[in-house]
């Protein structure tokens, strides 16, 4: 191909800018709808023909510019879904572990554990084998020797202690 084939020359491009520039323009902003971004994707579009300009022959000048304006396109979208993403995992990390949280949790703990403690130990047995263990109402029944509903039973009154002394928080 000859030197005058490509659009390394500054005439060839600045007429190829002349002839292109706006409908390659139209067709980002119409795609991403920002107009700033679509002038940086365009001029980008151009330094890329430019930096490219002894590869493409001018006849294929504009489809390069079209694709490679697209691509960065869709290049700039993948970006922003992984900005996004990272950023929704960052405000969801900090608010679960604001310095606030982490004082009421170990608050909310300490009067849980002290809750648990003030409950007498018939209540108290059945509650940690049940909740802590997880141990079903019949191996509680069975290691505590009583009666399914005496388990019942217990597990309720802890129950309704536990709400009773943890009722402000």
């Amino acid at each position: 191909m000859s030197k005058t084939n490509h659009v390394c020359e500054e005439a060839v491009f600045a007429r190829i800018y002349q002839e292109h520039s706006k409908a390659i323009w139209n067709f980002i902003y119409f795609k991403c709808g920002n107009m700033a971004q679509a002038d940086d994707l365009v001029q980008e579009s151009f330094i890329k023909l430019w930096q490219n300009c002894a590869k493409v022959p001018q006849e294929k000048a504009r489809a390069f510019l079209y694709k490679v304006c697209n691509n960065q396109f869709l290049n700039e979208v993948a970006h922003q879904k992984v900005v996004f993403k990272y950023q929704q995992q960052y405000i969801e990390k900090t608010n679960l572990e604001s310095p606030q949280f982490v004082l009421e949790q170990q608050e909310y703990h300490q009067k849980l554990e002290k809750a648990i403690s003030n409950l007498s130990e018939i209540h108290r047995t059945p509650f940690l084998l049940n909740r802590i263990e997880g141990k079903k109402y019949r191996e509680i029944a069975e290691i505590l020797d009583i009666s399914i509903k005496a388990v019942e039973k217990r597990m309720s009154l802890a129950l309704a202690a536990l709400r009773k002394e943890i009722e402000g928080i």
